[in-house]
């Protein structure tokens, strides 16, 4: 692992960072075609930098921190963002904006794991955290959400439809990734001190 600071990845990462505000004014200028490529770039950017980390041995540990970082700060933005009704054109199509509950969820789970993370780091000095595949399945069902999300918004027929299973799924996933990555983590903790 690199101490390093300038790399590929990293610069990559730093980049998917510096598109989030303009994600976010893409959104409140309702430019959701546009907002949904920038969204693309970004996961193309996420993908990219991982595999160069690896192919090229670029691997650091600003890299480890920078690229979860990175990951939420899109994601968090996007739900809290597409949860403000003035973003969507008025009348408001059906089930949007995203409701309330979806978006506490979403940020609830993350605030509980580095919370928990960073009590844990404090109590035993454990640091070897990682995702577990609950977690990553749960990152994946939000991209597609948001992604989703901006289609409706872009193109508001048949909504009622699709959204609301969107909804319950994010929901569902982010509770039960969350309430998982408890029992990951005492996992991860007992084989440290193994």
């Amino acid at each position: 692992m690199s101490s390093r600071i300038v790399t590929v990845p990293n610069l990559l990462t730093v980049f998917r960072m510096v598109l989030i505000p303009v994600f976010v004014s893409l959104l409140f200028y309702q430019r959701f075609v546009l907002a949904l490529a920038i969204f693309i770039l970004a996961g193309i950017t996420d993908g990219l930098d991982g595999l160069l980390a690896r192919r090229f041995n670029q691997k650091s540990q600003l890299g480890t921190i920078l690229d979860p970082i990175a990951d939420k700060l899109m994601l968090v933005t996007a739900f809290v963002v597409l949860s403000m009704r003035a973003v969507f054109p008025q009348p408001l199509p059906s089930h949007l904006p995203v409701p309330f509950w979806v978006t506490v969820a979403v940020i609830s789970r993350d605030v509980f794991i580095l919370v928990g993370a960073a009590a844990i780091n404090i109590v035993t000095g454990f640091r070897g955290f990682r995702p577990s595949l609950l977690g990553k399945i749960n990152t994946t069902v939000q991209i597609i959400a948001i992604a989703a999300i901006m289609f409706a918004a872009s193109v508001p027929y048949g909504t009622g439809y699709y959204l609301p299973t969107i909804y319950t799924t994010v929901f569902a996933f982010a509770v039960l990734s969350g309430a998982h990555y408890v029992f990951f983590v005492s996992k991860l903790v007992n084989e440290d001190r193994r």
